[in-house]
């Protein structure tokens, strides 16, 4: 076989054509497609060499070349799948990512011994300068090594997620230009009358169908200029659910009506009569109440003070004066599909036109219906829409059953999902109706329960998110591959959570994958279909609990020897941890959240020692026990949020090193009475990530934190009484990140923090004590972001003449819109 046969040029040439395209064409990968068509670039003209040079090769390395021919081949055909697949599909993408990744090891391990031996050995050894030839090689290798290491599809990595939370934005704000022009406008323009126009009426309402967009047209209203200005931005947003939690609402009511949004938890808001009557002439408030299922709830929330308006969002009228949401007319409902399904406002040419309006006209002109089919339908081929078509037509028109008629045409789109996929948005229908989902709370439980690594799982929710299944939301301050976990969260609609749900519940209750309390009970308790099956052993992988308080008499002894997952959500002062957990020898992920607006006290504490496979942590809104005695060897993650420290790290017997000998991540989080660190934290030598945010009690950091070797993140911001960082911090030669912004006490970096030689990025914005940097800053050689304020950013300059590549980005200044949150 000759060389000509072994080794194709056109082959070489074909896969560099297919990078150069991707490079264009693939948005998320462009940067890393260019490092990749660099390397074979490179490794080219060796391989021409080798094709002309003349020479015939034994049959042993005939043979070796003839593989590196078959991966070439390959990389070609990979390259072909990469450029027919849609950059939306972004879990496709993935799969591709980690095909190219056995591509690059596959080339590498044969550069790196065989071709160099035979080469070294047959074909170059008429070559003198054979060395700088493989150095060349050697060169490539190190590229594509770092190309593959930069394809990572987390927060900041790939840019997957980012760009996910962009498209959600950019949806929710274009919702008012093609995609409901007509239908949304009227809609305002007649909420609008009702709010800022008629001065006598105290309380209104929007009605509508579930999936309608009540809940968006409320948003725009409270968006829209005349309104904000006529009250003066004093606008409060509050979802209450089916499941509220009164006295918190009655409480962030009251508290905003007079000015003060922190109010004790002790605060006993007076008990108004409601009465929908309003008059006065103080300066108005608008509060919007959103997700409303009872009218005795309503009367709850609804008090009598004369400045005070009320826009009631629910499916049922419980008020007199109302808008009734409509459905789309045909051509708002075709442009809202079109959007979702094509990225435009029309049916493209090239479109079958007729089966897409029967899609259209099958999904009800309900603007749910139209975003979640139209994605799932987004790149697919004729013959797959017209499956989808003869799926949805088989059902009934929706019509006054339209729930169960909706969520019947919503799940076919969830039945062509790939598996994976598919459980993975059936598990969001575990956390509680209108709550915000951390996203590191569910890429944690997905990383445990279906076994696959943390880029696969953003990889998910990205598709997730484009088909319309759930919500990106990011915070202000969000950006980045540093983001921590509560600048990013994930909402879903609530009719496509009772989607998951009616999907979960179907079979044998003892036989479910996911055993979940859809919502708390009247009387607080577990529900009787658990009760009544008491006495067997329960499948289901996922608990999910929603409860008052309990005590030990109100737990059964339920079995759930396979369960890798338990959600505890309760709204409690006192409540007693189930005695089930010390027999869920499987458990991964525990989560404990308390609903009410004080920190409960949790008993029973001494079952954490039986979890010994327990890896992820999450507790919040709960005063931390003393956990002398318990060794958590397993855990790898632990979150604190909003917790009461009490003295709970005091003392010999809460030595951190000894109770998480082998933590990775730990956060505390907005824990207001946490003063200081113990000691003990600096010899756990496996700490990666260490987050201390927004606690306003804590003065000092441990002198010998440096100790910390393996540290790469460390989060520090919103701690305003922190005056000094412990010069030994100099010494974590491994930190990428610190952030330090609105520690506005803060008075300077250590002197030696040029040491900090792996230091990538500085957020130093609202640190206003903070006027210089020391000299040894000119030694960051790592260093490629620093994020101050504009007063600051000139202290920065010297550093950026001698790296060049240092981006010194300028703080914009955050506005508070909480007025405009869910909670």
């Amino acid at each position: 076989m000759g060389m000509t046969d072994i080794i194709s040029g056109d082959i070489c040439s074909d896969l560099w054509k297919m990078l150069t395209t991707i490079s264009r064409k693939t948005l998320n990968s462009r940067a890393s497609a260019e490092q990749l068509l660099t390397f074979v670039r490179d490794i080219l003209p060796t391989i021409e060499e080798i094709k002309y040079s003349g020479d015939e090769l034994p049959p042993p390395r005939q043979s070796q070349l003839d593989r590196l021919s078959e991966i070439l081949r390959s990389g070609v055909e990979l390259s072909h799948q990469v450029l027919a697949t849609s950059r939306w599909n972004v879990y496709r993408n993935f799969q591709l990512a980690k095909k190219m990744e056995s591509l690059e090891e596959n080339v590498t391990k044969f550069l790196q011994v065989p071709l160099q031996a035979y080469m070294l050995a047959d074909v170059h050894r008429l070559r003198s300068d054979m060395d700088d030839r493989f150095h060349r090689i050697d060169e490539s290798n190190r590229r594509i090594e770092r190309f593959f290491e930069s394809m990572k599809i987390g927060v900041g990595g790939g840019g997957w997620v980012e760009e996910a939370v962009r498209t959600s934005e950019e949806d929710e704000g274009s919702f008012g230009n093609f995609n409901l022009s007509i239908g949304l406008e009227f809609g305002k323009k007649k909420v609008m009358e009702m709010v800022v126009g008629r001065k006598d009426l105290c309380v209104v309402g929007i009605c509508g169908m579930g999936g309608s967009g009540k809940t968006t047209l409320a948003r725009e209203v409270c968006r829209d200029e005349d309104v904000r200005c006529h009250f003066k931005e004093r606008i409060l947003f509050l979802t209450v659910s089916q499941s509220p939690n009164l006295e918190q609402l009655r409480a962030k009511i009251w508290g905003y009506v007079m000015g003060n949004g922190n109010l004790n938890s002790n605060y006993v808001v007076p008990q108004w009569n409601p009465q929908f009557e309003c008059g006065g002439s103080q300066a108005p408030i608008l509060i919007v109440l959103d997700d409303v299922w009872s009218k005795s709830v309503l009367e709850q929330l609804v008090f009598r003070i004369p400045r005070v308006k009320y826009v009631v969002v629910s499916r049922f009228r419980f008020v007199d004066t109302i808008y009734q949401v409509e459905k789309l007319s045909e051509d708002d409902a075709l442009s809202l599909f079109c959007h979702h399904a094509f990225g435009d406002k029309s049916i493209p040419f090239s479109a079958n036109h007729n089966l897409v309006k029967q899609v259209v006209a099958e999904c009800g002109k309900l603007p749910l219906a139209l975003k979640v089919i139209g994605a799932s339908l987004r790149d697919q081929n004729e013959l797959y829409w017209l499956s989808v078509k003869t799926r949805l037509s088989q059902g009934l028109s929706i019509g006054e059953s339209y729930e169960l008629d909706l969520m019947d045409r919503m799940a076919i789109s969830t039945n062509y999902l790939p598996e994976k996929i598919k459980e993975c948005f059936l598990d969001l229908c575990s956390f509680p109706e209108d709550k915000k989902i951390p996203l590191e709370v569910l890429i944690n439980m997905w990383v445990e329960i279906h076994d696959i690594h943390e880029t696969e799982a953003y990889a998910i929710v990205v598709e997730l998110s484009n088909k319309n299944l759930l919500t990106l939301v990011k915070e202000a301050r969000a950006g980045g591959m540093y983001s921590s976990c509560f600048e990013i969260s994930v909402t879903q609609h609530d009719i496509l959570r009772d989607l998951a749900l009616n999907l979960s519940s179907r079979g044998s209750v003892t036989q479910r994958r996911r055993l979940v309390m859809s919502k708390r009970e009247d009387n607080g308790q577990l529900p009787k279909e658990w009760l009544r099956y008491a006495d067997q052993s329960f499948d289901a992988q996922i608990i999910s609990t929603h409860t008052g308080e309990m005590r030990e008499s109100d737990w059964c002894n339920f079995e759930f020897p396979k369960a890798e997952v338990l959600i505890i959500n309760f709204t409690s002062s006192e409540y007693f941890l189930p005695p089930f957990i010390k027999r869920m020898p499987n458990l991964k992920a525990l989560i404990v959240i308390n609903h009410s607006t004080s920190s409960a006290r949790l008993h029973n504490v001494s079952v954490f020692k039986n979890l010994t496979s327990l890896r992820s942590l999450w507790l919040e809104k709960v005063s931390i026990p003393k956990l002398s005695g318990i060794v958590m060897e397993s855990l790898s993650k632990l979150f604190i949020v909003l917790c009461k420290i009490n003295d709970s790290l005091k003392g010999k017997e809460s030595n951190l090193a000894d109770i998480f000998p082998n933590i990775s991540e730990l956060t505390f989080d907005r824990c207001d009475d946490l003063t200081e660190i113990p000691p003990s934290i600096c010899r756990i030598h496996s700490l990666r990530n260490l987050s201390l945010t927004n606690c306003h009690s804590l003065t000092q950091l441990p002198i010998k934190l440096g100790s910390l070797k393996s540290l790469e993140i460390l989060r520090l911001y919103e701690c305003p009484v922190i005056r000094t960082l412990p010069p030994s911090i100099c010494e974590m030669t491994r930190l990428k990140y610190i952030d330090v912004s609105q520690c506005v006490y803060l008075t300077g970096f250590p002197e030696a923090i040029g040491k900090l030689v792996s230091l990538e990025k500085i957020d130093m914005r609202e640190c206003p004590m903070i006027s210089n940097i020391p000299k040894s800053a000119l030694s960051l050689h790592s260093l490629q972001h620093v994020v101050c304020d504009e007063e600051v950013s000139w202290i920065w300059k010297e550093v950026k003449k001698v790296n060049p590549k240092v981006h010194i980005e300028v703080a914009e200044m955050q506005y508070d819109l909480d007025w405009l949150q869910t909670d």
